[in-house]
């Protein structure tokens, strides 16, 4: 993976799990997918609009093919990984969807985009996905992950996958601006929960005040942490990328563990560094 991707991937990495552990704080708010919607189509409005009259993109049918995409797998991500936060912990939930959205979007990256991998680069997936069943505790009977946790982690799971294949395939083939795939998601969720938070505006401004750093830095860092991320696919093969963001793991789990004193246990030392392991491993492999 060349470094500058390597770059950008981290750097999303930490936008990413910071986002979400302000998303977990947030989980008694019945609108704040949407609030943060609103907010991240306000603050990237500029930036969308940039790129439609300076660079004007030709966008043919395919293009709002993969639009589309984008659009229906980020919500379906939104909604369930709001969900699972509702009903369970940040460290359950997030190294579950973590680890297994990357698992299946390598897999799918082979064989959709015909991208290869080298022994080093499935070394470092291996590692990677060990790292955060370690990390998640769930070797430990002690602390067994509830049915609730485990379903809306794996739902996440299979719509982070989707969505990484989609878009991956929307910047590096079809040569979509980040900017854009980003915004799509972004603004499909603002109009398709706008009639739901229409109807109970009154819990909408309640929550507005409630939670308005939550939504503020949601709003900001996850479309520029996801579009760090589509920027370095562009780079690198989706099959390197997917894994690598997964470092956000280990930064996800320490807010849960210690700044919300959830549940942990001592094998996350060892999952720790499986995951780093596995990044410096994705760092250095090479497609063949």
């Amino acid at each position: 993976m060349p470094t500058f991707a390597l770059l950008l991937v981290l750097l999303a990495a930490a936008a990413h799990a910071t986002w979400n552990y302000f998303a977990k704080s947030a989980a008694g708010s019945k609108h704040f997918v949407w609030l943060y919607s609103v907010g991240s189509v306000v603050l990237y409005l500029p930036c969308v609009l940039y790129v439609l009259t300076v660079e004007r993109p030709q966008l043919g049918p395919i293009h709002f093919l993969a639009l589309l995409g984008t659009a229906v797998l980020h919500l379906g991500y939104s909604l369930i990984l709001q969900a699972g936060y509702r009903s369970s912990d940040l460290s359950l939930v997030y190294p579950l969807a973590r680890g297994s959205g990357p698992l299946l979007s390598f897999l799918a990256a082979m064989v959709l985009l015909k991208e290869r991998a080298t022994w080093l680069s499935f070394l470092g997936l291996a590692l990677i996905v060990t790292g955060i069943v370690l990390v998640a505790g769930f070797t430990h009977r002690q602390h067994k992950a509830p049915r609730a946790g485990i379903l809306y982690g794996l739902g996440a799971g299979v719509f982070i996958a989707a969505y990484t294949v989609n878009d991956g395939w929307a910047v590096k083939m079809l040569l979509l601006s980040p900017f854009l795939v980003d915004f799509t998601g972004s603004l499909s969720r603002t109009v398709v929960l706008a009639p739901f938070a229409w109807r109970d505006r009154a819990r909408v401004r309640f929550e507005l005040a409630a939670y308005l750093r939550p939504i503020a830095v949601v709003s900001v860092l996850g479309p520029l942490g996801y579009i760090f991320v589509l920027f370095a696919m562009r780079l690198a093969p989706v099959s390197h990328v997917a894994p690598a963001r997964e470092l956000a793991t280990l930064l996800g789990a320490y807010l849960g563990s210690r700044v919300l004193k959830e549940k942990s246990a001592p094998q996350r030392i060892a999952g720790a560094a499986c995951i780093v392991g596995g990044v410096i491993s994705l760092a250095f492999a090479s497609p063949v």
